[in-house]
């Protein structure tokens, strides 16, 4: 059994309690960013879980993250306001310079500076990143950037964005992944300089964006590793993301079925609680199941990733299971639940629409399943 983190839970578990249903209801109906509570987690030093000591972070594994993120979602709360700072961070740890690390990573740990934007998805080319358009050219001592980007989600809220742009033409005689690179942006000098940020109203409060870059110049020394290397880059960023979305779910999961356990033992009609009755017993037992069943692999997913053995099919399934297990119990709550499910004072509708989200992103369910068909089990490749 993989490490419980029970400390680090439970100090979670206490800042989150002043963060109750109530707040989190009243920065749901005003579409806020949660900034007290991406404030207090700052302070307390989860959101620099996986910067090293050495530059003034706790130093943790993934296993710890996942854990904190967990608890969040299980408290009732919603970590994608801050989660990004957590898993974009390796690509800056594995693949930075020295500079860009002592540059970066203390102010980041400090709380001085946020990095929780990632421009990756382009308006065009969806999931399939290898076909994105945003070029950055190379102008002397600059990169001059020309593109758009969509669903960057906390770009208003964040002082840097990770991006991925392209740096050569995607020629057929080449891999798909070549010609691509990842650079480390300041959103500070660049808003209004060439950066243009636009929020995008959707069903839930997830502060998400379009960005359209028009000659923003930006350093050289911005890039990321090597040019034309920066998909590989990017992808331990893809699969610490994957796992800790997972997390994530989970705690989801838990919380629905906590919700509609408690609901079902004290919710009377027809003279008996609706938890005699096995027709809404046995959905709250099997989202138990889903739950518990899910959260193993999402352990072992953590756990290969803290060991540094490969592990995209443990972090994909990690996602495909535990996203379809919140989903599961979040249905189930509210079907539990009946027509109070659809009241905002109960916090189920809120939560039924934030956790609906992971069936989408970080990545599609059914694009889950064709890796693990190809990449797995050897299938014949479908896209």
């Amino acid at each position: 059994m993989s490490q419980d983190f029970s400390d680090i839970r439970h100090s979670v578990r206490a800042l989150c309690r002043e963060f109750d249903g109530g707040y989190w209801r009243r920065v749901d109906r005003d579409r806020a960013y949660p900034e007290e509570f991406v404030g207090a987690m700052t302070r307390a030093g989860f959101l620099a879980a996986l910067i090293p000591e050495e530059f003034e972070g706790s130093g943790l594994g993934l296993g710890a993250a996942a854990a904190i993120l967990e608890e969040v979602h299980l408290s009732g709360g919603n970590a994608a306001a801050c989660h990004a700072q957590m898993y974009i961070m390796g690509t800056v740890l594995r693949h930075g310079t020295a500079a860009q690390k002592k540059t970066h990573l203390p102010a980041i740990a400090r709380g001085e500076v946020r990095l929780q934007a990632f421009g990756v998805t382009e308006p065009a080319s969806g999931s399939d990143a290898t076909r994105i358009r945003t070029r950055a050219r190379r102008d002397g001592g600059d990169y001059v950037v020309d593109g758009q980007k969509v669903w960057t989600s906390r770009a208003e809220h964040s002082d840097l964005m990770l991006l991925l742009a392209r740096t050569a033409p995607r020629e057929s005689d080449q891999g798909r992944h070549e010609g691509l690179s990842v650079f480390l942006v300041d959103i500070r000098e660049a808003r209004g300089s060439g950066l243009t940020i636009k929020p995008i109203r959707t069903m839930l409060n997830h502060a998400t964006t379009e960005v359209f870059f028009d000659g923003l110049r930006i350093p050289a020394d911005s890039l990321i590793g090597e040019e034309g290397e920066g998909f590989r880059c990017i992808l331990d960023g893809m699969n610490a993301e994957r796992i800790l979305i997972g997390a994530e779910c989970i705690g989801d999961a838990r919380w629905f079925i906590e919700k509609a356990s408690g609901y079902a033992n004290e919710r009377e009609v027809f003279g008996r609680p609706i938890g005699r009755n096995q027709g809404v017993q046995f959905p709250i037992a099997r989202a138990y199941a889903a739950a518990e069943a899910a959260d193993l692999m999402v352990r072992k997913a953590a756990a290969l990733f803290d060991a540094g053995e490969p592990c995209g099919p443990e972090a994909n399934m990690a996602k495909l299971l535990a996203s379809e297990a919140s989903w599961q119990a979040a249905d189930m709550c509210m079907q539990t639940f009946g027509g109070y499910g659809f009241a905002e004072e109960y916090d189920v509708e809120r939560k039924f629409r934030e956790t609906r989200l992971y069936q989408v992103a970080p990545v599609s369910t059914n694009l889950v399943l064709s890796y693990l068909a190809e990449h797995v089990l050897g299938l014949p490749r479908s896209y």
